[in-house]
């Protein structure tokens, strides 16, 4: 696996993620349209000339599913039972097309599953950075993760 076990966190670990990824315009357009979005910031370039933008904007959950994505190969790939939420979604600042994201993720805290012996709850805290250094989204998310398995005995 490629992600780490419930046993393999602890509080206050930090990764810098190694992908990055540049959001295009198909990703925004294809995305909006996908999930039945029509917001004019997203889809019409003349609309959003005329807003304090100047131009189209990332739609905000392509932006935070990016984030989660470019975290996963490195933490819970595999070895992630269940996402059980996300809290403290933010955007402080816009994403663009062109804009090329990174990933960093800090463990808030870890604790053993109170109903399920195998797993454990991992909270992480999540930030999407562009290419200027600006973090463009933040989210706090609980994921239910395996345990280590025992060796095989004998």
């Amino acid at each position: 696996m490629a992600g780490l076990w419930f046993e393999q966190f602890s509080d206050g670990q930090v990764f810098e993620h190694g992908p990055t990824r540049t959001v295009t315009e198909m990703d925004n357009v294809l995305f909006s349209t996908l999930t039945m979005n029509p917001q004019p910031l997203h889809l019409d370039e003349e609309f959003a000339r005329g807003t304090e933008f100047g131009q189209r904007i990332v739609n905000s959950l392509f932006t935070l599913g990016l984030l989660i994505g470019l975290t996963v190969g490195e933490t819970t790939l595999g070895t992630t039972i269940a996402n059980l939420g996300m809290s403290r979604v933010e955007f402080p600042k816009p994403v663009f097309h062109g804009d090329t994201l990174r990933a960093r993720t800090k463990v808030l805290s870890t604790r053993r599953s109170r109903s399920r012996p195998d797993a454990g709850i991992v909270e992480f805290e999540h930030q999407a950075i562009n290419q200027r250094g600006e973090v463009v989204a933040t989210c706090v998310r609980a994921a239910l993760m395996r345990c280590r398995p025992a060796a095989p005995s004998g």
